[in-house]
């Protein structure tokens, strides 16, 4: 099991969009938590009452090899997989991963118990804070770009009407016949 050291630069490339939702894949927090897939599993489903639908979901097939072909095999060293490391032809996937938001990884702070499992959680909890920070930030550049467009489309509004000026006056002089050149006799 492939243990991945709990900064935000390891876990950023680890969160992932479905549904709407940016999440991390049950496997991914496995390997981060230190413990078998199959124990988070087994941990998730003894306290199923603590994980609604908003918290946690399986993804679907179509979501899976959608996931797949996007990541490539890994992500770091964490495979994208189920159970099975690769699939073989004709073999199919025994179960799909279960999907945490920000608020199932919380949760599942105080159904593993560990000292590496809060240690790992305030990590994960960081890189959510990092990246909506990133996201806002986006969003204010992308506004003021906007304001800039609007403001210097209304400036070079000039511009571009004396540059339509001139390719008219530059058609309506190929459109006149041209004088001969040479002797006349």
């Amino acid at each position: 099991m492939a243990h991945v050291s709990p900064k935000p630069e390891n876990l950023a490339p680890l969160i992932l969009f479905v549904r709407g939702e940016k999440v991390l894949l049950g496997q991914h927090l496995a390997a981060l938590y230190g413990v078998s897939v199959k124990a988070l599993n087994q941990a998730v489903k003894r306290n199923l009452e603590r994980f609604p639908n908003d918290f946690m979901f399986q993804i679907s097939a179509d979501e899976y090899d959608a996931l797949r072909s996007q990541i490539v095999i890994s992500i770091r060293g964490l495979p994208l997989r189920s159970q099975n490391v690769t699939l073989k032809r004709g073999q199919h996937i025994k179960f799909l991963p279960y999907a945490f938001t920000e608020q199932g990884i919380a949760m599942l702070s105080t159904v593993l118990r560990s000292p590496r499992a809060v240690q790992v959680n305030i990590a994960i909890m960081r890189t959510f804070v990092q990246l909506r920070r990133l996201m806002d930030s986006n969003r204010d550049l992308a506004r003021k770009i906007e304001a800039m467009e609007k403001k210097y489309d209304r400036q070079f509004a000039v511009v571009f009407d004396a540059i339509k000026r001139l390719i008219a006056e530059d058609d309506e002089r190929k459109a006149q016949p041209k004088r001969r050149i040479g002797f006349t006799s």
